[in-house]
């Protein structure tokens, strides 16, 4: 019973934020709903019992958002996304489009005979996944990881000059900021 209950919550959410990023008015609710979208949709992975794959639909999806929300922060015209805006472009081609992939993959899945099974899976499939797609790179993937989140974390840091406490002290409590750049987020 619980576990239906949670089967439904997550495909609820998923279905739910998934078509709210068409509705709401600003990049930075979209990218969010997308986000929420998606780390539902990893926990309905994870209720199959494909841990691997859940867990890495989870790390890719939160570092793909922040990311997206980071340069839409430093490059966007209004500041983070949060301006109103229109999510809608060409919505007669988009939805044409989306029909014809749609009846062409389910005609695929539908006509296309399915493979059967040639062997016995592995005794530990996520190590077999692992060693099939990595081989003897996952050292090396885990360092790249690692360091790509540090040069994201340092870019931001060093274009960034200074932070909102250097416009409203430590204790964010100033009646004005010290902005020098007025008309600016500072009150």
């Amino acid at each position: 019973m619980i576990t239906l209950a949670l089967f439904v919550v997550l495909a609820a959410t998923a279905i739910v934020a998934g078509a709210l990023v068409f509705r709401v008015d600003s990049m930075a609710r979209a990218t969010f709903l997308l986000l929420l979208s998606f780390l539902a949709v990893a926990g309905l992975v994870l209720m199959t019992g494909l841990q691997y794959l859940g867990v890495v639909i989870v790390l890719m999806m939160v570092i793909e958002m922040v990311v997206m929300a980071v340069f839409m922060i430093m490059y966007m015209m209004n500041p983070a996304g949060l301006m109103t805006m229109t999510m809608f472009h060409n919505t007669r081609g988009a939805v044409a489009i989306a029909a014809t992939v749609f009846v062409a993959l389910a005609a695929g899945a539908l006509v296309v005979d399915w493979p059967v099974r040639g062997g016995v899976p592995a005794p530990d499939l996520t190590m077999a996944l692992g060693e099939s797609l990595m081989s003897g790179q996952m050292l090396t993937m885990m360092t790249l990881g690692v360091t790509l989140f540090a040069t994201i974390v340092g870019s931001v840091v060093l274009a960034t000059g200074r932070g909102r406490y250097d416009r409203l002290g430590d204790d964010l409590g100033a009646a004005e900021s010290d902005d020098r750049d007025r008309g600016g987020v500072g009150r």
